[in-house]
């Protein structure tokens, strides 16, 4: 099934925003890395509390946070080739590297790496096998390539895009719980997930100057 929406600005039109969803962003005094979770919320839970923790007060933050009614968020998807929320995209325009947060289907704790930045991707998933996750790379449907996915138009016009199964994301709040109350109580696998993705960002980022 497709996306209700073709855009932010029909998103807009069709929901009510303060009522079923918001836009939250930090912006950082000296990083060029951006955070990004634009189905966030409801939408694909759990990654606005992962991309907020990644980029801490350190980098910069942005995410659409659905919170409508249980089973009702997924309206709110607008696909990374066409999220063309302005906030999001003057940010990514301004931003060097990208670090896109999405949740994926699956029975299997495993996350699919892409987006066109090879160097910060490889980087990210040598930090989160050695830190005990699955990783793959992605397959043509979650592959992040597209020039237009938003993860990609950075300054450089690349970035990573991270999608997370719904069973390892479930493992980073407590009792597997990922509805919009308990996902303030996470886990120690949270913890570790967020720590090797910054990591692996400090290796191929910070270390080259650019963070």
């Amino acid at each position: 099934m497709g996306d209700l929406y073709q855009s932010y600005g029909e998103l807009a039109s069709g929901q009510i925003e303060g009522i079923d969803y918001q836009r939250l962003w930090r912006v950082s005094e000296v990083s060029t890395l951006l955070h990004l979770a634009i189905h966030g919320g409801g939408i694909e839970t759990g990654t606005t509390e992962l991309a907020d923790s990644a980029a801490s007060d350190i980098h910069d933050y942005y995410t659409l946070d659905a919170f409508k009614s249980a089973g009702t968020n997924a309206e709110l998807h607008v696909t990374s080739t066409r999220y063309d929320e302005p906030q999001a995209l003057a940010m990514a325009g301004k931003a060097s590297h990208i670090v896109s947060w999405h949740g994926a289907g699956g029975t299997t704790p495993v996350t699919y790496l892409g987006g066109l930045d090879f160097n910060l991707r490889d980087q990210i998933g040598q930090c989160l096998k050695e830190a005990g996750f699955a990783v793959h790379i992605a397959s043509e449907e979650l592959n992040g390539t597209d020039p237009k996915n938003i993860c990609n138009r950075t300054s450089r016009k690349m970035g990573v895009q991270l999608e997370i199964t719904t069973t390892q994301r479930a493992l980073f709040f407590v009792g597997g719980d990922m509805t919009r109350a308990n996902r303030k109580n996470t886990t120690p696998a949270f913890t570790s997930y967020v720590a090797a993705v910054r990591l692996g960002v400090s290796k191929a980022v910070v270390a080259a100057g650019a963070g």
